[in-house]
């Protein structure tokens, strides 16, 4: 064959110059380069980086051992505890694709994410075996279970034939794993919440996993060798591809079992804890701590949050603790963070409120990523940059998903005109940033007019009582359906009312959008810390129906 230019000619890739590109080579320099450099703390225990690369490989080989191979499916219902972190490594090095399971997820669904995965072998917590027992009750063919009675935890029954240690010591610490032949492979199984229906099976390949853990130390500026806490569960888009992130800097692990005000505050004090993720409610916990709970700590604190953007009262109060918060966008279906609020230097001059409105925004994509931008949803093209006109978010890049497991109709409709379609509603500012609206199906439509849920509550954050915050669409004969928001309050704000919180969202927005109903309850979150809208949703249904009856 005649190559097309000089180029191309006796220039072919071969394997000196072209690897498949896979995070499981971090795990093998962090062991080679930083052998002795704590890898791995729970509780009392820690390891370095050589203890863990042959952990490692004895799960791969006590896996091997039993079959597992490329192409299988492994389970773990496991909280953030070394087991959960080993399996990230274990597991692929196979060749197998690693599903970690949601350790909130009831029986049937647990049960439903089994059979529709293939699971050939499941490790599970003790902790967990209630669950679990009624989960492999509702299948049609036995899988084989290995213990995990972690020493932290509360203990349980057993329902496998061998425990996680005994299973590892049966495995060979030399085993040689298997790397990938094609970087394009599965390595991790994840799925969705499944607020309606069934969820659906996101499936990952080791291209992806190994650029956005390469993205996360861009994109946060990562130095050095930083010790991580597990705040964020690992189930969770694969700890938005962290345990990867920290074998590429040979960093440390901090195992976080029980997640409360006073742990968080003991291990960043306690272990010089220098980066940790999660969702708002993790500031909460933080904000809200007792005196007792309250730890001090000399270092500076870097926080990488999702989900509803952190208000200025919340921002300055982290600064204020020593903590430094970045805010970042992203789904299930692009491996967790996708876009970042990139910071100029310049902002930090902002008063911060201002500060707060900047880093209210998604902002732009992770360098790892190719695009994300906003376009209007039937003709898929880009909406000016004027930070108004609303359209769907879209992206594409080598950190967006296979697709979704035995399911060609819904993965054909994501990738919909070559872009992974979100669902979520935005506009691009004059800067190029974009900034969320709403869901789709989140949008208010009151008297003709689109009102963001999103936007609403951003203004409630802004009050000093408001903790937590969901804004959803109530049913109303005269404008179709209003504004209404579920507040919990903040220690110290008991008094607080609802025409207060009304009043506010006045002095802020115009007053058809603001909420004709606050109601003081308890939201329904998702064990990630999302605002479960669809609960939300059911409830004001339930109000509406309780007052017609009066």
């Amino acid at each position: 064959m005649t190559a097309s230019n000089i180029f191309e000619e006796h220039l072919d890739k071969n394997p000196a110059n072209y690897v498949p590109l896979t995070p499981l080579s971090f795990l093998r320099r962090a062991a080679v380069v930083y052998s002795q450099h704590t890898a791995v703390i729970h509780g009392s225990r820690r390891y370095d980086w050589a203890e863990c690369y042959r952990r490692c490989r004895r799960l791969a080989s006590a896996l091997h051992q039993r079959g597992i191979g490329p192409g299988d499916t492994v389970a773990v219902m496991a909280p953030n505890i070394p087991p959960t972190y080993e399996a990230h490594f274990g597991v692929p090095m196979t060749g197998a694709v690693l599903n970690a399971l949601n350790t909130r997820l009831d029986a049937e669904t647990i049960a439903f994410i089994l059979q529709h995965g293939e699971a050939k072998i499941l490790l599970t917590d003790t902790e967990f075996a209630p669950t679990i027992r009624s989960a492999l009750q509702r299948l049609d063919r036995k899988i084989p279970v290995v213990d995990i009675d972690d020493p932290e935890g509360p203990g349980g029954e057993r329902l496998g034939e061998i425990e996680y240690e005994d299973f590892l010591a049966g495995g060979d610490p030399d085993f040689d794993w298997r790397m990938p032949e094609d970087e394009w492979e599965a390595i991790s199984l994840n799925y969705t919440s499944g607020t309606t229906g069934n969820p659906k099976g996101v499936v990952y390949h080791h291209r992806g996993a190994y650029l956005n853990a390469v993205g996360e130390i861009v994109v946060w500026s990562m130095g050095g060798q930083p010790t991580y806490l597990w705040t964020l569960p690992m189930f969770h888009c694969n700890g938005w591809c962290f345990p990867w992130t920290l074998a590429a800097m040979a960093g440390t692990n901090v195992c976080l079992r029980r997640i409360s005000s006073k742990t968080i505050y003991d291990a960043i004090a306690d272990h010089g804890v220098t980066h940790l993720s999660g969702a708002p409610i993790i500031m909460q916990m933080l904000l809200n701590a007792t005196d007792e709970e309250r730890r001090d700590f000399p270092q500076t604190v870097q926080m990488m949050t999702a989900a509803a953007p952190p208000p200025a009262s919340v921002l300055a109060r982290m600064q204020e603790q020593g903590i430094e918060v970045t805010h970042v966008y992203g789904l299930t279906e692009v491996y967790g963070p996708a876009t970042v609020c990139a910071w100029h230097e310049d902002w930090d001059d902002l008063p911060i409120e201002e500060q707060a409105e900047k880093k209210s925004r998604q902002g732009v994509t992770y360098p790892v990523q190719e695009a994300v931008t906003v376009v209007d949803s039937d003709t898929l093209a880009e909406v000016p940059w004027d930070g108004e006109t609303l359209g769907e978010v879209v992206m594409r890049g080598n950190i967006t998903m296979k697709g979704y497991l035995k399911n060609p109709t819904e993965t054909d409709k994501a990738f919909r005109g070559g872009w992974y379609h979100t669902g979520d509603l935005g506009v691009i500012h004059p800067d190029g940033y974009i900034q969320l609206k709403d869901r789709s199906k989140d949008i208010i439509i009151s008297g003709g007019e689109n009102i963001s849920s999103i936007e609403i509550e951003n203004v409630l954050y802004r009050h000093p009582a408001v903790a937590a915050c969901g804004v959803v669409a109530i049913p109303d004969e005269k404008w179709g359906e209003t504004p209404g928001a579920f507040v919990e309050l903040n220690a110290g704000y008991e008094k607080t009312t609802a025409q207060d919180l009304i009043r506010h969202c006045r002095e802020s927005m115009a007053h058809y959008k603001c909420p004709r109903h606050i109601l003081f309850e308890a939201i329904p979150k998702t064990s990630t810390g999302k605002i479960q809208k669809f609960q939300l949703r059911e409830r004001a249904k339930e109000i509406v129906r309780e007052q017609g009856a009066k």
